[in-house]
């Protein structure tokens, strides 16, 4: 069982296969500050991927980010869907802001998962 407080490497996408995956086969919404990828896993809980672009800023600013996402991530962890792979990234202009990164994480990743349950649910009446 994973600890809910701890940010371990099973919650974090390491491979570049896993993010191919969830660029080609999975969904995407974004928001003022955030645009998300998601896809499915097989996995009994969620995990997260950064792609944080020198577009956004220096190597200061995208670190700041960075460590934002993920915290933000790890605080709310109990509260996303399970099975997701979440590719984040900053939306270039956007200020970093550890309230709004949560808000606009939640609201994301809640938007995904309901897109990904209804191709799912087409996906089984089509077969």
């Amino acid at each position: 069982m994973m600890s809910t407080q701890g940010f371990s490497r099973a919650c974090r996408i390491r491979h570049q296969t896993d993010f191919d995956r969830v660029y080609q086969t999975g969904c995407y919404a974004a928001d003022e500050v955030l645009v998300m990828h998601a896809g499915r896993n097989d996995l009994n809980h969620s995990r997260i991927g950064l792609s944080v672009s020198r577009k956004v800023g220096g190597a200061i600013v995208r670190n700041r980010w960075k460590r934002l996402i993920r915290e933000a991530f790890r605080a709310s962890r109990t509260e996303f869907p399970e099975n997701l792979d979440l590719v984040v990234r900053p939306r270039r202009g956007a200020k970093p802001d550890f309230r709004s990164i949560l808000g606009s994480l939640r609201k994301l990743a809640n938007q995904l998962a309901e897109k990904l349950t209804v191709s799912d649910s087409r996906d089984s009446e089509a077969t």
